[in-house]
């Protein structure tokens, strides 16, 4: 019983990150805003900040051309949470390999990182819509924090 109501808990925050960012979406926000400004409380930054960095990473970093805004802004969290902020606390390993877990488990799911690819810019048919992709971008991120946080009990 003590097991499924941590679950049921897990789930209930995982739908609240994914609330507010969609919330975020509805007020304007781009894809990378809207993940990273999700998480944050979790990062230590102001919303206004994140908003702020994230704002060049939105429609693929320039009008669909490259990496899904929801993806960046996903290894951005990633990043914050992860990193001890120097060459020596010797984390840009673990980075690397949680941000490519996140990659990996979107291109596994969605069949792009590409923004343009996603939206079917090119080829009229839609792989995943912008909200569809920043759902699934917070809830990847929330699953590895929740397996980070088991991991470092």
């Amino acid at each position: 019983a003590q097991v499924r109501k941590g679950v049921t808990r897990m789930k209930a925050m995982q739908e609240e990150y994914v609330n507010r960012a969609m919330q975020l979406r509805k007020e304007g926000y781009n894809c990378a805003q809207a993940v990273a400004c999700a998480f944050s409380d979790e990062v230590g930054l102001s919303e206004q900040t994140l908003f702020s960095v994230m704002e060049g990473f939105g429609g693929g970093m320039g009008a669909h051309q490259g990496t899904c805004g929801a993806v960046s802004g996903a290894v951005a969290v990633v990043g914050l949470l992860t990193s001890k902020g120097s060459v020596e606390s010797g984390t840009k390993s673990l980075s690397y390999s949680r941000s490519a877990a996140i990659l990996s488990e979107f291109l596994d799911k969605n069949g792009s990182l590409v923004c343009k690819d996603l939206l079917g810019d090119e080829t009229g048919h839609v792989l995943r819509t912008c909200d569809g992709c920043v759902e699934d971008a917070v809830r990847m991120v929330h699953n590895l924090l929740q397996k980070a946080t088991i991991e470092n009990k």
